[in-house]
């Protein structure tokens, strides 16, 4: 039994690593053939095109670690993406016809907390499955700001949004240094604070928590609203990224967040979605597409990659909950 216990852990462990072994595997492979792939300058490049994809993964994980990590019945939101973009599309818009970044900031901060209401009580009243229930909602919010923005391009060139992507403090990008101060802060609320811890009591055992008196359905609505937050901040640095917003941004977004948050539960020692695996996962994430770039890999094969890779950490995660 010992023998059998022991052999159990050790392909746990194998398993539990198998994507981030792909991951660096393929990250070395890039650094071979892409040209400047590992310099100053590309490691900048690469923090600042993930800080959109990083801000939704915060959102997601604090769902996740809410709800549990079982992709199917646990804890998910995939609306996070769609409420990015539609503050994006927001504050675009209104900006487009002159209203003030002060009211389209609070317009779109009005419709992300929506949103959030919405899939917090479809999910802990009516009982909703929350995989279907926001991607019911990425489909609706897709749609809601297709209706805004005409589904057409509108560019943005206000010097507020401008400096999240063009000012540097201390030859640091303005942008890395807001996302890591917004993502310190809900890491700090999530693991250092009596909030936090029971918001993760609640995702470990929902029976346990409800036991020792938790309102568990409180503190899952409330990490959908937390993820609905993440998402309004992201539609800023979608507009700084893109100078603008674009038609059919959100669907390489919500790509990309589930790859990254699943594929940073591997850097846990009890392979769980966690706030800093997710960050992690998020910037290997967008370190390969710009491998990709670099390397004038077409796009069309670059989200086959990224879809096979999602098959794989979630294929893998399933098997090593299978094991354990």
């Amino acid at each position: 039994m010992q023998a059998e216990a022991q052999g159990r852990r050790i392909v746990l462990e194998i398993f539990g690593f198998l994507p981030v072994i792909i991951f660096v595997a393929v990250l070395i492979y890039i650094s071979f053939n892409a040209p400047n792939f590992l310099t100053l300058r590309n490691l900048e490049l690469v923090l600042m095109q993930s800080l959109p994809v990083v801000l939704v993964c915060a959102g997601l994980a604090a769902v996740v670690m809410a709800g549990g990590d079982d992709v199917v019945s646990g804890g998910i939101d995939l609306s996070i993406p769609a409420t990015a973009v539609l503050a994006a599309g927001i504050t675009a818009q209104m900006l487009s016809l002159g209203y003030p970044l002060a009211l389209c900031a609070a317009v779109a901060f009005a419709a992300s907390m929506i949103v959030g209401g919405l899939n917090a009580v479809l999910v802990t009243r009516i009982q909703m499955t929350p995989l279907l229930t926001t991607l019911a909602m990425f489909v609706a919010v897709v749609g809601v700001n297709n209706v805004v923005t005409a589904s057409r391009r509108i560019n943005v060139d206000h010097p507020w949004i401008t400096v999240l992507r063009a000012q540097e403090v201390g030859g640091v990008p303005l942008g890395i240094l807001v996302v890591a101060l917004l993502v310190a802060v809900i890491f700090f609320a999530l693991h250092q604070t009596r909030w936090g811890l029971n918001l993760q009591a609640v995702g470990g055992s929902r029976d346990a928590a409800e036991i020792s008196g938790l309102n568990v359905n409180r503190f899952i609505a409330q990490s959908f609203i937390l993820a609905a937050f993440s998402g309004f901040v992201c539609g800023f640095f979608i507009l700084a990224r893109g100078s603008g917003s674009s038609p059919g941004v959100e669907d390489n977004l919500m790509l990309e967040m589930v790859l990254a948050t699943f594929l940073g539960a591997a850097f846990s020692p009890r392979r769980v979605v966690t706030m800093w695996g997710a960050i992690l996962g998020a910037i290997l994430v967008a370190a390969i597409s710009i491998g990709f770039k670099s390397m004038g890999v077409n796009v069309f094969w670059t989200g086959l990659i990224k879809g096979s890779l999602i098959v794989l950490v979630v294929a893998f995660s399933a098997i090593s909950q299978r094991v354990r």
